[in-house]
């Protein structure tokens, strides 16, 4: 397993380099990059290994998505995606379903996962997607939006509603199925190179095949299954913010100077490195506790997802603010480290629930489990 976290980290530093600013800036990366990546195992690899994986832990795993964030964020919001739709192969999948699918996420295809729509984020009541039992296959209806990676996408996961009742299905539709209307989100504020667009499906048809495990799963357990994974990943994802923000800020404060004196003799300065560090840790130490409850199938994992990922977020916003404050205007170029960390640090607190969200999930932990009288 620590061969397979370091081959990783050491393809995925290779393959990045030091392009992740133009794929910011010209809002693509390169699709043989994630094939490539897809192919290595590296874009979910807590795959097992009898499924075509790398099975990574989710500490192991969490490290290897840190080590991409710190580079790319856009790059480690696909790897997110596509961790989110293996996963949830793996819980609802039938044998030949897990079968082949997760060959296929292991073996080079690329996927995005559907939440979101237009009028229902958070609110899962509001739903109106629906994936519905027709002949010997299904059909689906219905809008999602923000779905990342669908730029690159061989097939997308759809979650809806199953038939006319109140469960839940999870579909995998090739994005060139018949009545499948893609538009790319044009400009987006963070992550701006990872693929993000909206979906309209108009009777789209499928064989039963597609719809995992047939169906029918309550709507509460599809999504928090799938997006527990989602939490924890972005949280990592987030200490690898942190850790180019500070990288960069104590490369900058002790070369560049004011007068003849560098910014890192500045006591403001310092305290602001110290602040860095600080925030990185607490991350850190949040992600790698949710990561060893996920490794334990701890009953309290669900909570623990947000709590990494609602404290990691609000980390790394806070943190790539201060590091473009230190930076000045080198940092405010388009593109830079700090300019695109800024921006995709914002976007980490508003994704698979916004701090206000997270918030009230854990008061309702906290309420759940206090005892009165």
């Amino acid at each position: 397993m620590t061969d397979h976290l370091a081959d990783g980290r050491a393809l995925i530093s290779e393959l990045v380099g030091d392009r992740a600013g133009d794929w910011d800036v010209a809002g693509e990366l390169p699709v043989e990059t994630l094939r490539t990546l897809g192919a290595r195992g590296l874009l979910c690899a807590q795959v097992p290994a009898d499924h075509g994986g790398l099975g990574l832990s989710s500490a192991a795993n969490g490290e290897l998505t840190a080590h991409a964030g710190s580079l790319c964020s856009s790059l480690r919001s696909v790897m997110t995606s596509q961790g989110i739709v293996a996963w949830t192969v793996q819980r609802f999948g039938d044998r030949t379903q897990r079968r082949e699918l997760l060959a296929e996420l292991t073996g080079g295809k690329l996927t995005a996962v559907g939440f979101s729509e237009p009028g229902a984020g958070s609110d899962l009541a509001a739903m109106t997607t629906r994936i519905k039992a027709d002949g010997d296959g299904y059909v689906i209806d219905g809008e999602k939006k923000w779905v990342t990676g669908t730029r690159y996408a061989d097939f997308v996961l759809i979650i809806g509603r199953y038939g006319d009742g109140d469960g839940a299905a999870a579909a995998i539709v090739p994005v060139d199925a018949p009545g499948v209307h893609i538009r790319p989100v044009p400009h987006p504020m963070g992550c701006r190179a990872a693929g993000h667009a909206d979906i309209r499906l108009d009777q789209v048809r499928l064989p039963a095949s597609h719809v995992l495990g047939g169906g029918g799963q309550p709507l509460s357990m599809l999504f928090t299954t799938a997006l527990t994974y989602g939490r924890v990943s972005i949280g990592w994802g987030c200490v690898g913010i942190l850790r180019a923000c500070l990288d960069a800020a104590g490369r900058h404060a002790q070369q560049r100077h004011q007068g003849e004196v560098a910014l890192a003799e500045h006591q403001l300065v310092r305290g602001h490195l110290a602040d860095l560090m600080v925030a990185e840790q607490i991350a850190l130490r949040a992600c790698e506790h949710a990561s060893r409850q996920w490794d334990a199938a701890a009953p309290d994992l669900g909570t623990m997802a947000v709590l990494a990922k609602h404290v990691s977020a609000q980390q790394a916003a806070r943190s790539a603010a201060t590091a473009v404050q230190l930076l000045g205007s080198t940092g405010s170029a388009d593109g830079h480290v700090v300019a695109r960390a800024f921006r995709d640090a914002k976007l980490m607190e508003l994704i698979e629930g916004s701090n206000e969200i997270c918030r009230l999930i854990l008061a309702d932990h906290v309420l759940s489990t206090t005892k009165t009288g």
